[in-house]
């Protein structure tokens, strides 16, 4: 998969603080033996974000899509990953914050090699450790995540909403053709849930590495609203065991409004 053409895809709202070490720890990990591009989504942003983008395409593979308004990441990931899948045989999605380890990256590349379709930067696998996160939010996050992996039992999934994933992008294509716009129709942070529970339907292979989250390297603040996040999982989860009908092609919520820049 080494010799594949790579799109990493970043949604990003306010991250001024974070992205210029993201990006330059982005094209050190993957320059040397990757064909790729990053893909910035600038999801209506009020910072520098959009021109951070546009400064480092002068010095590394970066392109911008922006939105008009903040939409939220449901929303930036749908406008991503479209735009992604496209062009690319893999496409990568991690968080903009810089709390995950770009490095990781070749790993989780080589393992689509090994027959599965996608992979998940876990932090509940063995050898995972979360750096920096407040004891309140790790405990929420624990106990939400058993409680999805016992109504789910998803084949390989353990961490069913950590953003940082290597997709195979023909598994993407096939999703988008499947559901139009709905693949994604959460605009929280419960999508990534979401997008798991889509694939499924497409018995999707899911493999999983240990992630190493360091919230302690993040300067932005967290964008996450907890109590909300957790509501939302339980509509995704819902929604999740409706018959395929109800679920494909009957409109979107949010649609995206980018544009190329």
């Amino acid at each position: 998969m080494l010799d594949k053409k790579i799109t990493v895809m970043l949604p990003a709202y306010n991250e001024e603080k974070d992205l210029p070490v993201l990006l330059g720890r982005i094209q050190r990990a993957l320059d040397g033996w990757a064909d790729y591009r990053i893909l910035v989504v600038d999801d209506g942003s009020r910072d520098r974000t959009a021109q951070i983008v546009r400064d480092a395409a002068a010095k590394m593979p970066v392109e911008l899509i922006q939105h008009s308004q903040n939409m939220g990441l449901g929303a930036a990931m749908r406008t991503g990953l479209k735009a992604a899948a496209q062009n690319s045989d893999v496409v990568v999605t991690l968080d903009a914050d810089n709390s995950q380890d770009p490095e990781l990256i070749k790993t989780m590349v080589e393992r689509l090699g090994e027959g599965f379709d996608v992979v998940i930067a876990s932090r509940f696998q063995p050898g995972a450790q979360e750096i920096g996160v407040p004891p309140f939010r790790v405990l929420l996050s624990h106990l939400s995540s058993a409680g999805i992996r016992t109504l789910v039992r998803y084949p390989g999934v353990r961490d069913y909403t950590c953003g940082f994933r290597v997709y195979r992008a023909e598994t993407l294509r096939n999703l988008i053709s499947m559901f139009g716009d709905n693949f994604i129709r959460e605009n929280g942070f419960s999508c990534m849930f979401e997008l798991l529970l889509n694939l499924r339907t497409l018995h999707a292979r899911v493999s999983e590495v240990p992630l190493v989250l360091r919230y302690d390297l993040k300067e932005g603040a967290s964008k996450m609203r907890i109590l909300r996040t957790m509501w939302r999982y339980l509509i995704t989860l819902t929604r999740g065991f409706l018959p395929l009908s109800w679920r494909v092609k009957s409109g979107h919520e949010g649609a995206s409004n980018g544009k190329k820049s």
